[in-house]
């Protein structure tokens, strides 16, 4: 396991003195996971929403990012979101994305497991449009810029946080030292330009 979440949690755990198991698990058995307590955390750019706080537990923030619409490169119709009327519209399963793209009106929602397939049919013309979350976006578009680009602007705005299991606070408050350990020292502004800025 790699990638900016991962790294981040290392580094948080090392600042606050935790050590950390990590377990690959899809996005909803996550968070669901967390919430009945089967896992201490949860790191995965996932959004803080006050849906969420009433199942678990979150740190402060520690990455700010909204959805953006993704389309591919030779798309000239669609300029963002006021566009997507009529139009296929993938996302993720439980995420914002997802959440987001049920509220445009006219907009067909087509859920996948993974932002992995969603991208894959955009780029092979089966949907029309990907939203998802800006970092991620930045990433997939980063790989594939012949292929895809960003239109519009970013339209929501989210903080992403480390999911705890709701009896864990002394937990959490250890994350949070770590969390201000890591923007402190500068740590945290190195993974965001390793991850998800050298990625465009």
């Amino acid at each position: 396991l790699t990638g900016f979440d991962i790294e981040l949690m290392k580094a948080v755990a090392q600042k606050a003195g935790l050590e950390v198991e990590f377990i690959n698990l899809g996005f909803d058995p996550l968070l669901a996971g967390i919430a009945q307590c089967q896992y201490d955390g949860g790191i995965a750019a996932i959004t803080i929403t006050d849906e969420r706080k009433q199942q678990m537990l979150f740190s402060d923030p520690y990455f700010d990012a909204g959805q953006v619409v993704v389309v591919k490169k030779d798309n000239a119709d669609i300029q963002g979101r006021a566009n997507l009327s009529g139009k296929t519209v993938g996302s993720q399963i439980g995420t914002t994305g997802a959440i987001e793209t049920e509220k445009i009106p006219g907009a067909q929602l087509k859920t996948y497991d993974s932002f992995d397939l969603a991208f894959q049919d955009l780029i092979n013309g089966q949907i029309d449009a990907v939203i998802a979350d800006n970092p991620l976006a930045l990433g997939y578009v980063g790989k594939n810029a012949d292929k895809l680009k960003i239109v519009g602007e970013v339209f929501t705005s989210e903080s992403y946080g480390i999911a705890v299991c709701n009896k864990q606070t002394e937990l959490v408050q250890k994350i949070n030292q770590g969390i201000a350990a890591v923007k402190q020292d500068g740590t945290l502004d190195q993974l965001i330009q390793k991850w998800i800025v050298a990625a465009q």
